[in-house]
């Protein structure tokens, strides 16, 4: 009886966790590669897994894609593995002679990190692993650990084109009943029933308790059948590596549960080793599987509007409809504020729409931007734009960063990257960069809609208004637009340029720019004397100068006050060019020098109210 037939009739025990027992073991490298290098050992766990119970086997090949292999080198040897891996399952199933069933398991790729590879990129990937498999005879498919069910929805597509063999695809969920994205999981596993697959389920990151909750919104299927592989509980950290608890016997207490759920494959993910199946298999040895199973339809959600009533308008509103003006004050590096705090009220003072507060620019530590912010809106009703950069905390602490600043008040961002902590004061500390600027992008947006990271509805909504970086110093000003456009796509509502020198450089971003319909602030930053010039073109990522201003500058080296009059010169006539194409203006102040950028924040407003009458023609500014 093939797997399909059977599991029609009744309920079949799957195996547990591969990783768990080779790591337990003392085996920590590519798991995958020990399908070749120590086949009799993975022939052993599967043996195990068999005596315990198990009526279905997963292949070691959960990360034996490209991509994963990639990581230590073996992407070439992508077939080899996932053969060889085949082999060690059916030699471990003909060994025991149960009628074991086979199958090949491709894991998920984009985990929690939805925009960190492509879909293209993905396709190719998962074909090419998943023909391996085909190849060597498997009994079915097994799909598992899909954060994103974008990429699960497509690879089973793909799957069930290329053959008709039993295919399982199983989402994760980081919150009860909803994926990261907010999506009810029935919702999603309906979808992947649609698509073609045989069974729809759950698997990891969550134990019994919370997976069973999960099920309970999760109608018996039309035309597939449920899985379920759940963790063995909740990880603890301890001696450098995360362990779990030894619960067999729970499992086995929860197993009726799993069966009154309408699950049909039940097995064991992270964690779990022979005696969690074991433990399955007995409890629910000669149980018959449901065939009704009542849903209780949840309660309407209530739209939930954001709980703040008198926002400001959004900065992207002000700078579509008018020349706008915005000042970067960097927060000082020493606890002394007072500086910092007559800046923000000068620069206001001058008419600047917001006082953006940079977040420990070049991985150098600084007071935080967020107290700041809350301080100058406080003190001198500045307008505080936060930047938030993907460096210095994990998902979670990003989470929390986030809440917070709602909480306070601070609704206006820009998702940044952030400088490699090698360029800072701690070149050992740690980049995080659990996200991308893109990703952090949509992880607000995903905010404002009020859903976190993790699927979880948050109660209200928060209003962030979502700045994106733009860096026109690169060989390819198409590429960077392409990626302004991405960041679009993530949710970015505007964007700030890195500190343009030159009208030549201007025109370009115009000319590049001039279809993108969100609004853009130009960067300025005035010079401060030859060696600012010189540091900057030559030593600080992002940024280049022309070499006309490099000149100017080094013709007064000598002299600061002079530095200083042809440094704002420069900046003056660069705003006068920037405004004849761009609404934005973006001035950067040095070295704490606010008289400065309030001075050259009052001209742009003087030179925009003369400009009233409209943008002329931008081809007529440079000669």
């Amino acid at each position: 009886m093939n797997l399909r037939e059977e599991l029609r009739d009744r309920i079949l025990i799957a195996d547990g966790a591969m990783g768990t027992l080779l790591y337990s073991y003392g085996t920590d490298q590519c798991f995958e590669e020990l399908n070749v290098s120590q086949a009799e050992h993975i022939q052993k766990i599967h043996s195990a897994y068999i005596e315990a119970g198990a009526n279905v086997i997963q292949t070691n090949t959960y990360g034996g894609n490209y991509l994963k292999l990639e990581r230590y080198g073996l992407q070439d040897h992508v077939k080899e593995i996932n053969s060889a891996a085949v082999r060690n399952a059916k030699l471990a199933a003909d060994a025991a002679d149960k009628g074991t069933h086979i199958l090949g398991t491709i894991g998920g790729i984009r985990s929690i990190r939805p925009q960190s590879i492509e879909l293209e990129e993905i396709k190719r990937t998962f074909r090419e692993q998943l023909y391996c498999l085909l190849l060597e005879g498997v009994d079915g498919l097994l799909l598992e650990t899909y954060y994103d069910l974008e990429e699960l929805s497509t690879v089973v597509d793909i799957a069930r084109q290329a053959t008709d063999l039993p295919i399982i695809a199983q989402v994760s969920l980081q919150e009860i009943g909803v994926l990261q994205d907010g999506t009810p999981v029935a919702n999603a596993l309906k979808q992947l029933e649609e698509l073609g697959a045989d069974g729809v389920g759950i698997n990891c990151r969550q134990g019994p308790f919370h997976m069973l909750r999960s099920l309970e919104s999760v109608p018996l299927p039309k035309h597939a059948f449920l899985s379920s592989y759940p963790n063995a509980s909740l990880p603890s950290y301890a001696e450098g590596s995360l362990q779990y608890n030894n619960n067999a016997e729970y499992f086995g207490e929860c197993a009726r549960s799993f069966q009154a759920q309408g699950v049909r494959l039940l097995g064991g993910c992270c964690g779990t080793t022979p005696d969690h199946i074991r433990a399955f298999s007995e409890a629910l040895e000669g149980a018959a599987p449901i065939t009704e199973k009542k849903v209780e339809t949840p309660e309407p959600k209530i739209e939930v509007k954001s709980k703040s009533l008198d926002l400001p308008e959004p900065l992207s509103s002000i700078v579509s409809r008018r020349p706008s003006v915005i000042v970067e004050l960097d927060p000082p590096k020493k606890l002394n504020t007072d500086a910092f705090m007559k800046g923000a009220k000068v620069l206001t003072e001058a008419g600047a729409d917001a006082i953006t507060l940079a977040d420990n620019s070049l991985a150098s530590p600084r007071v935080s931007n967020e107290s700041l912010g809350h301080l100058i809106k406080q003190e001198s009703g500045a307008r505080p734009l936060v930047h938030i950069t993907c460096r210095d905390r994990n998902l979670i602490g990003l989470q929390s960063h986030l809440m917070g600043l709602h909480t306070l008040g601070l609704h206006d961002l820009l998702a940044v990257t952030g400088d490699p902590t090698k360029v800072g004061d701690f070149p050992g500390a740690t980049s995080v960069y659990d996200v991308s600027s893109f990703e952090l992008i949509e992880m607000i947006s995903q905010l404002n809609n009020g859903v976190s990271m993790s699927g979880k509805d948050l109660g209200e909504k928060t209003s962030f208004s979502i700045g994106a970086a733009f860096n026109p110093h690169v060989r390819s000003v198409e590429r960077a637009v392409l990626r302004m456009e991405k960041k679009i796509a993530a949710g970015a509502d505007y964007f700030m340029s890195q500190p343009v020198f030159s009208q030549e450089k201007l025109l370009e971003v115009y000319e590049h720019t001039k279809h993108i319909e969100k609004p853009l602030y130009i960067g300025l930053m005035p010079l401060t004397g030859s060696r600012n010039a010189e540091f900057l073109h030559h030593e600080v990522p992002g940024i280049k100068l022309s070499d006309e201003v490099r000149e100017r500058m080094a013709k007064v080296s000598d002299d600061k006050e002079k530095s200083a009059k042809e440094g704002i010169a420069i900046t003056k006539s660069l705003i006068d060019a920037a405004l004849e194409m761009f609404n934005g203006i973006y001035l950067i102040t040095p070295f704490m020098r606010y008289e400065v950028t309030a001075e050259l924040t009052r001209y742009a407003n003087e030179q925009a109210a003369k400009r009233a009458g409209g943008i002329t023609n931008v081809s007529n500014i440079i000669q």
